[in-house]
């Protein structure tokens, strides 16, 4: 569309006017309005920022039992239950470990029942009674542990997951813990790293990590029923959210989860130059299909106010003063202006605090022609634009010549006719 304006060419000594007329809607298309309503709607304010998906639970499992190892019933991928055989070691050394337990605490007993009918009251026979005692209840716990050992030959899942690691095979040698309360099941921290969580490992199984060969675990179980996400926030936003806040999450294939803050960090990491404070995200709810290493983007809901009363921002003029005002239409149609007091904006609404009522009517200008960037009918710009001059003037040009088009030629038009006069005239 050709906007209206006027330029004056001085071509071989004569003047020929070329005037390029508005045609269409252009110069007197009027402003696009609509009329919306005063609605009540939750407004709420967030912090965005992304992590990815770490399973809550994570189990590295060790055989509490020495021996050599004797099945190994697991492969990795496999999905176990808690309590799930994982392998066994033969009870040979458990078995002799015992005994031996056994034997030792029998020598103690007898140690102190010769010690206390050879007591008389001295300093040195109270001394003997005391050692003796205290070697009963030595061997007492030598052979507590070798029964847990000897129940260590079977190694059980302490959860529910899927293994993701098997480090040993049927006939490895394998160097048990010698006790099964030594779990080091991990959960995601805020930095996303394993943190030891103390949980134990059911059958007689260790979760410590030790082997014949290495100090890695061999069998590791990542639980499928509890996820994390592990972020970090900056200085100015770690103080607005707390414990608990809701927050809502998007895999980049725009699968929706949901989860709550569970964990704040106090100390930052000043690793890229500025602080960044982790947050460990809890999911909620349906958490079934997930992977481990899934990117998220987690949207931190720190305050949500419901039955806000509300217009669209583009209903609201704001002059220099800083009042507010608003195009109220009536029943009948008619426009009037009336001053609101604003309160917080969020997206596309503006909060009305005074002034309105739900319900009320408002004009809201949708589209103005004539504007700087807007659709057809607004002012072009840009080198050789086809849009207005400034003020509807033409050009200076300084010294009243014609701009140099760098070959000497008019303008290509499009078309390469000279554009219409009003009229019909060329």
């Amino acid at each position: 569309m050709i906007l209206g304006a006027v330029a004056a060419l001085i071509i071989g000594g004569g003047t020929t006017a070329i005037v390029w007329a508005a045609t269409g809607q252009g110069a007197s298309a009027a402003p696009i309005t609509r009329t919306v309503s005063a609605s009540l709607e939750t407004m709420e304010k967030s912090v965005e920022t992304t992590g990815t998906l770490t399973p809550a639970v994570q189990e590295d499992v060790s055989f509490a039992a020495s021996g050599t190892v004797t099945s190994v019933r697991v492969e990795a991928g496999d999905t176990v239950k808690k309590g799930q055989t994982l392998g066994t070691v033969d009870s040979l050394q458990a078995n002799a470990d015992l005994l031996q337990a056994r034997s030792d605490r029998a020598d103690a007993r007898a140690q102190l029942a010769a010690v206390q009918d050879a007591a008389d009251g001295t300093a040195a026979s109270d001394a003997r009674l005391a050692a003796a005692e205290s070697a009963v209840e030595v061997a007492d716990q030598a052979v507590a542990d070798a029964k847990e050992a000897r129940a260590g030959v079977r190694l059980t899942a302490p959860v529910s997951g899927i293994v993701t690691a098997v480090g040993v095979e049927v006939g490895d040698a394998v160097t048990g813990s010698g006790s099964s309360n030594s779990s080091s099941s991990s959960a995601s921290g805020a930095s996303g790293s394993p943190q030891g969580t103390g949980v134990s490992a059911a059958g007689g199984s260790s979760s410590s990590s030790s082997s014949s060969s290495s100090s890695t675990a061999q069998f590791t179980i990542v639980g499928t029923d509890e996820w994390s996400v592990a972020v970090s926030l900056g200085e100015t936003e770690i103080g607005r959210i707390a414990v608990d806040d809701q927050v809502e999450l998007a895999t980049d294939d725009g699968t929706k989860l949901f989860g709550t803050v569970g964990e704040i960090g106090k100390l930052p990491s000043t690793s890229s130059g500025t602080a960044a404070f982790p947050v460990t995200i809890d999911l909620t709810g349906d958490t079934e299909g997930l992977y481990d290493g899934t990117s998220v983007t987690a949207t931190i809901i720190y305050e949500r106010r419901s039955d806000v009363l509300t217009v669209p921002s583009m209903a609201v003029t704001t002059a220099d003063d800083g009042t507010s005002t608003v195009t109220m239409v009536g029943s009948d149609g008619k426009e009037s202006t009336r001053t609101v007091t604003v309160g917080e904006t969020s997206g596309t609404l503006t909060e009305i605090t005074k002034g309105l009522n739900e319900g009320d009517k408002v004009l809201v200008t949708v589209f103005t022609p004539g504007a700087s960037g807007s659709g057809s009918g607004g002012a072009g710009s840009g080198s050789g634009g086809r849009g207005q001059f400034p003020g509807g003037e033409l050009p200076d040009f300084g010294d009243g010549q014609m701009p140099d088009f760098g070959n000497g030629q008019m303008p290509d038009f499009g078309n390469g006719q000279m554009p219409s006069l009003p009229g019909g005239g060329q």
